[in-house]
């Protein structure tokens, strides 16, 4: 069984890795959340873009100013696809996050478990032997009181 020190330190390493593994999270979450944010604005722009192509078209609209206006929605196009990719990547990060926060809690809790069995141990232990000694000095008293006479 481990001793109680080293119990101690198991638990103190794990309590830290699992803070650790959360303040990463967080971090994650802001990031995700900041590259969601952007990948909103990109869906606005584009469908600014695709209603005044609409009404440029309605007034009429030169070959190149099309052409350009397609452009630009197509490279808006490409950079939506890509901030879909960086959210996407990110979710799988904060996914692999929790699993490892999840693990870490678990064997926090493992850790812990065992160190309240030894508690516990050590106070039956401790219990066994003051009652031992209560015994013994009962035992002692009732031989002296009844043989000394």
């Amino acid at each position: 069984m481990a001793s109680a020190s080293s119990l101690h330190t198991l638990i103190e390493l794990t309590k830290d890795g699992a803070d650790k593994i959360g303040q990463l999270l967080a971090q994650l979450t802001t990031e995700r959340n900041n590259a969601e944010s952007q990948l909103s604005t990109l869906h606005v722009y584009r469908q600014d873009y695709a209603e005044r192509l609409l009404k440029a078209t309605e007034n009429g609209l030169s070959a190149s100013n099309y052409h350009n206006f397609r452009q630009f929605i197509a490279t808006l196009d490409e950079a939506i696809t890509q901030q879909n990719k960086v959210v996407a990547n990110m979710d799988s990060q904060i996914e692999q996050g929790r699993q490892q926060w999840f693990t870490e809690k678990r064997r926090l809790n493992s850790f812990e478990a065992l160190q309240a069995r030894q508690a516990h141990t050590q106070l039956m232990r401790n219990n066994r032997s003051e009652q031992l000694a209560s015994d013994e000095i009962s035992a002692s008293l009732y031989r002296r009181a009844h043989y000394s006479h």
